[in-house]
């Protein structure tokens, strides 16, 4: 394998956590294809502006338009992705080819007192800049003061174990695979607070009509993660339009050829919380997802996002101002 070509570039962000996703691939494809890879570093404009807001942002691709425009143009041979970021809508000829093993999706909590969701106190200060998280825990913890931290990961448990906040909220798998889990606090089951779309996948990302990469991303891609992800990609695409939304979904495999999808749908201020649990087959992941969104959108989720929507910049900057 590899004889027409000499070496692989892989594109990645440049954070910690980035490189040592990329890096991780690196080693999986030199192993396959007998080739040197190398990585090029390539900035997104949500590495750019850290002092607003994701959900003010706004926009599709924050963290990997720039390293698809290089995809493209042919400057690298694949980019590497934590596919909580990966918009469901790719440009035309990209594909998400390949998944490796899924690795935890929870979400914990880094805090330098030791409190988790139940301990805090009364309102404590509680660092996230995601709106699906904002959500969740304004519908538990209404008291709690919810402060927008962004950053690289490093820098935003440092404010949680300094005391700038009393604690953050955080993917687990990213401090797993940084080698910081002793400073994991707390986790938070799934039946709690339901993951990001993606949460704990990281995705390949290559030209459609690769076929060399095509065949080294088959010897890569995890059956069980890519179909997990896929069903619940179905829900973010049909409900989340590009929009920086309360939205969750987290399928896994029941064991006999079984999917389980459970998913959630918010306000932003948590009064209301759409939940719900659905059963498909690892076959036909695309129609649990369908289905989910189905459900969801019978129980009122059109109105709650319509209504985030119509909120604005304004009203997402006001809940994260609180």
């Amino acid at each position: 394998m590899g004889a027409e070509r000499t070496g692989l570039t892989i594109g990645t962000r440049g954070s910690k956590l980035a490189l040592w996703q990329s890096e991780y691939i690196k080693a999986q494809v030199e192993e396959i294809t007998g080739l040197p890879v190398c990585l090029t570093i390539i900035k997104t404009t949500g590495d750019k502006i850290l002092d607003v807001p994701l959900a003010k942002v706004g926009g599709k691709g924050l963290f990997t338009k720039e390293l698809e425009v290089e995809l493209m143009a042919g400057t690298v041979d694949l980019c590497v992705h934590s596919m909580k970021d990966v918009p469901t809508e790719l440009p035309e000829g990209l594909v998400i080819a390949a998944m490796p093993p899924r690795v935890d999706p929870r979400d914990a909590i880094v805090s330098g007192a030791g409190y988790d969701l139940n301990t805090l106190p009364q309102g404590a200060r509680l660092g996230t800049s995601s709106l699906r998280r904002r959500s969740q825990v304004m519908a538990l913890r209404p008291d709690l003061e919810i402060v927008d931290v962004r950053g690289n990961l490093d820098t935003r448990m440092r404010k949680a174990e300094n005391g700038e906040v009393d604690a953050v909220i955080l993917a687990s798998a990213g401090i797993t695979r940084m080698g910081w889990a002793d400073r994991i606090t707390h986790y938070i089951d799934p039946a709690q607070m339901t993951p990001a779309v993606g949460q704990g996948a990281i995705g390949i990302e290559i030209r459609e009509d690769d076929a060399f990469m095509q065949e080294v991303c088959a010897a890569i891609n995890d059956v069980v993660t890519f179909t997990c992800v896929s069903a619940e990609r179905v829900v973010m695409r049909s409900l989340e339009g590009g929009c920086q939304v309360p939205i969750g979904a987290y399928a896994t495999p029941t064991g006999d050829g079984g999917l389980t999808m459970d998913a959630f749908v918010g306000t932003l201020d948590g009064v209301t919380l759409l939940r719900h649990t659905l059963t498909g087959t690892m076959a036909e992941p695309g129609m649990l997802g369908a289905a989910m969104v189905d459900r969801m959108l019978d129980m009122g989720a059109d109105t709650i996002l319509a209504d985030v929507r119509a909120a604005g910049d304004g009203g997402v900057s006001t809940l994260l101002s609180t």
